[in-house]
């Protein structure tokens, strides 16, 4: 393997440049959480179990985390926006075969592809890393997850509110328009980036085991931040059953917990700030322990739309607040390699994520909102004590690739 560095100019990161990035961000990233809201109607639609229909969502996940994996290292070696070209092709075409598909389980086949399709955020977010200041990387990351949080939480009131009126297909029909627009903006606005890595794809990947061994820094951002995003897919993976079974209420109430969410939005900003100027260890205590203190309201607002509103608020703050200070942690290590420390994070984030949505589809059945406020509670736990005993090698110096 060989990795080389160049004295190629780096393109500026502009404010208007950032603005794109944010927005791509927030709509691509969006394609993974439409089904969210929409799992009711579409066990209804198909006749099928919850139970059953929760498996979309963790198959987009899975999706989505495959993309990842496979295609997302590509950016060290490709020129990236082509790379998002082709990407955003692929999302166009799977987002249409999941409006169509005439069975679960071709949803669910298109819904695996919308979400490997869909990783150009994970192309985007180490690109801003790369073109941002050092002393403002943290800053721009901040901004850029802002939009990937808006875009996570607002697309569950958007299918919300369609699902009820239209139907869940026609979110999907919707989002592969808005993704032909953000083929156009990408390919007139966004600048492009060419690769460090000279080496073979083969190479490429196995260079991803070796970063994963000699990196303590990213083994312990990646294992905090799966256990986090399982708490996180616990919850807006049955809110939705809940409040049918509770409140006799449908996707569109569902969808709504999505603008109470954003408030997280303020948190990813703010954290960003803040880890330019703080031990990013010391501040992740504090959101680790906002993600459990969620669950504890959670199991107390079974039937309370306002402790459920607050729980949400303090969840997504702590989730969120906490995946930027992970970000801090991976982008401050081995600058040639962003995209495949990025790519072990977000993998095992969003592992961590569809695990969590495959937990509590799997104890809904017996144990309802019960048994996910103690999954989560004990998913949260594991986190800070993963936390705690991982200290004395945070101090540690990162080491190179």
């Amino acid at each position: 393997m060989t990795s080389i560095a160049t004295t190629k100019k780096t393109p500026e990161l502009t404010s208007f440049t950032l603005w794109i990035m944010t927005i791509t961000t927030g709509l691509v990233v969006a394609n993974i959480y439409y089904n969210q809201p929409l799992l009711g109607d579409i066990a209804h639609s198909f006749k099928i179990s919850n139970g059953v229909a929760g498996r979309v969502s963790m198959i987009t996940q899975m999706g989505y985390a495959a993309g990842m994996f496979f295609i997302a290292p590509l950016a060290d070696m490709f020129e990236r926006k082509k790379l998002m070209l082709f990407a955003f092709a692929a999302v166009i075409v799977a987002l249409i075969g999941a409006a169509m598909a005439p069975d679960i389980n071709l949803l669910i086949l298109a819904s695996f592809l919308v979400g490997m399709a869909s990783l150009i955020p994970q192309l985007l977010i180490p690109m801003a890393a790369h073109l941002a200041k050092p002393e403002e990387r943290g800053k721009k990351i901040g901004v850029v997850m802002s939009g990937l949080l808006i875009g996570i939480l607002l697309s569950r009131t958007v299918s919300g509110f369609i699902g009820a009126h239209f139907g869940w297909r026609a979110m999907f029909f919707i989002a592969a328009g808005l993704m032909v627009l953000m083929v156009i903006m990408v390919f007139f606005f966004l600048p492009a980036v060419e690769p460090d890595y000279k080496g073979s794809y083969k190479n490429l990947m196995k260079s991803l085991i070796h970063l994963f061994k000699a990196e303590p820094k990213l083994r312990f951002a990646a294992l905090r931040g799966a256990l986090c995003f399982a708490c996180f897919s616990a919850f807006w993976t049955t809110i939705v059953f809940l409040l049918k079974e509770n409140f006799n209420m449908g996707s569109d109430a569902a969808g709504l917990f999505g603008l109470v969410g954003a408030f997280g939005a303020v948190a990813a900003g703010l954290m960003g700030r803040l880890s330019d100027k703080m031990d990013p260890f010391k501040l992740s205590f504090f959101t680790l322990l906002l993600v459990l203190l969620s669950f504890v309201v959670f199991i107390f607002s079974g039937h309370s739309i306002i402790g459920l509103v607050v729980g949400v608020i303090i969840l997504d703050m702590g989730v969120q607040a906490t995946h930027i200070s992970n970000q801090a942690i991976i982008f401050s290590l081995n600058a040639e390699a962003r995209n495949r420390i990025n790519t072990i994070y977000m993998v095992s984030y969003f592992l961590g994520g569809a695990a969590g949505t495959f937990l509590v589809s799997s104890l809904w059945g017996n144990f309802h909102w019960m048994g996910v406020c103690v999954a989560g509670i004990a998913l949260s736990t594991i986190a800070i004590i993963v936390h705690l005993l991982n200290h004395k090698s945070m101090q540690n110096k990162p080491t190179g690739v």
